[in-house]
């Protein structure tokens, strides 16, 4: 199969790397026709300056025509994948795909109205902008033959919000990159701990995350052998600064960024992972990148219980501990759990039974059967 990677999608992603190589490993040949737009932008939603912003949009829209001609100069072709961030690029090249008789799959990944107005509610409901946002997503969804999100809650949280049929969205695990996350499971498996219990997180600073709940556990766990790591930067970074401004946790240490190189590193000098706390909606669908990558490095992990969650793990301490969304306080209960079971020693070699369903061959096989129904129904 033959298939044509189309638009503007962003490079930097895991979710677009893994997805890419894993349609390789599938034997299918991936032509992709690319323009570069989002480098050095990690958080779109907190661009910020109405210069840089017009730069952007500018940059954004000129790239278009130079697509289109190099669209269809390409040679035949089964289908065309939209990938993340992809609602303009759909909207773009529905049209002339529809001309050549190929059907346009789109990875949706991110719904822009669901994140900028329902999670992060940077726009307010029911403003004219959060209307217009929802029209516009709602025609590019319509505008693809078959769309797909990273898991079967958020392919159900889709149809929901977008009125499409039941069972019409598809759902493909974001997945990790294992080669570059393994650690040695057999490494120290049982070695003591030195020192305090370390304890990682890292991510955009926004309200899926739940970040103000980790600074919660902190402050209840103040006083015992416990120390924090957090990485990142993002929405809430003001926040979460003013809260350890009001009362410091000396326990806590706030990096703004580490290199995605080194970030195997952190995870393995980590006793335990943190993953999402929010209490949207949108937080209950999703399984984030960190949670794939501490899995494939096989570490302990902590994060909210969900639908999505459930969907790769279950409760299984001191590996996996799920608790409820929005809690401080259930999060510092796990981590005293996780102490107490664990006496001291460092826990190594988690999840290696899940290792195979979440690497690029197994995204790649999860894209096969979810496209197979639009190629099938194709002319």
């Amino acid at each position: 199969m033959r298939i044509v990677l189309w638009g503007t999608y962003d490079t930097s992603k895991p979710r677009v790397r893994i997805l890419s190589e894993g349609i390789r490993r599938g034997g299918h040949e991936l032509v992709e026709c690319h323009a570069e737009v989002w480098r050095g932008i990690a958080d779109k939603s907190q661009l910020k300056g109405p210069l840089r912003k017009l730069f952007l949009l500018l940059t954004w829209l000129s790239a278009y025509p130079k697509l289109w001609w190099r669209y269809w100069r390409l040679p035949a072709h089964d289908l065309v994948l939209i990938s993340y961030p992809g609602l303009l690029d759909v909207l773009c090249i529905a049209g002339l795909a529809w001309l050549r008789g190929v059907p346009v799959v789109w990875d949706v990944f991110i719904s822009l109205y669901d994140t900028m107005v329902e999670d992060r509610r940077l726009l307010g409901p029911g403003t004219l902008s959060a209307r217009m946002l929802w029209w516009l997503e709602r025609l590019a969804v319509r505008a693809a033959d078959l769309v797909f999100m990273d898991t079967e809650a958020h392919a159900r949280r889709v149809e929901g919000l977008f009125g499409l049929p039941a069972q019409a969205c598809g759902a493909v695990f974001v997945g990790a990159e294992t080669d570059h996350f393994a650690i040695d499971a057999t490494r120290n498996t049982t070695a003591p701990a030195t020192g305090p219990l370390r304890v990682l997180f890292y991510g955009q600073f926004i309200p899926l995350h739940g970040i103000g709940h980790i600074i919660e556990a902190a402050h209840v766990l103040q006083d015992e052998a416990v120390e924090w790591v957090l990485i990142g930067i993002g929405q809430e970074a003001d926040r979460i600064r003013d809260m350890l401004a009001r009362d410091p946790l000396p326990k806590v240490r706030w990096l703004d960024w580490v290199e995605y190189d080194q970030l195997v590193s952190w995870i393995d000098s980590a006793d335990v992972c943190l993953g999402i706390f929010g209490g949207s909606v949108k937080a209950a669908s999703v399984i984030p990148n960190k949670v794939f990558q501490v899995v494939t490095a096989g570490r302990p992990l902590i994060t909210r219980d969900s639908p999505a969650i459930r969907e790769l793990l279950c409760h299984d301490p001191p590996c996996v501990s799920l608790v409820p969304a929005e809690s401080g306080a259930a999060l510092a209960s796990a981590i005293r759990e996780f102490m107490v079971m664990t006496k001291g020693k460092r826990v190594r070699g988690c999840h290696q039974e899940l290792r195979y369903r979440i690497d690029a061959a197994a995204v790649g096989e999860q894209f096969e059967r979810c496209v197979e129904g639009c190629l099938g129904s194709k002319p």
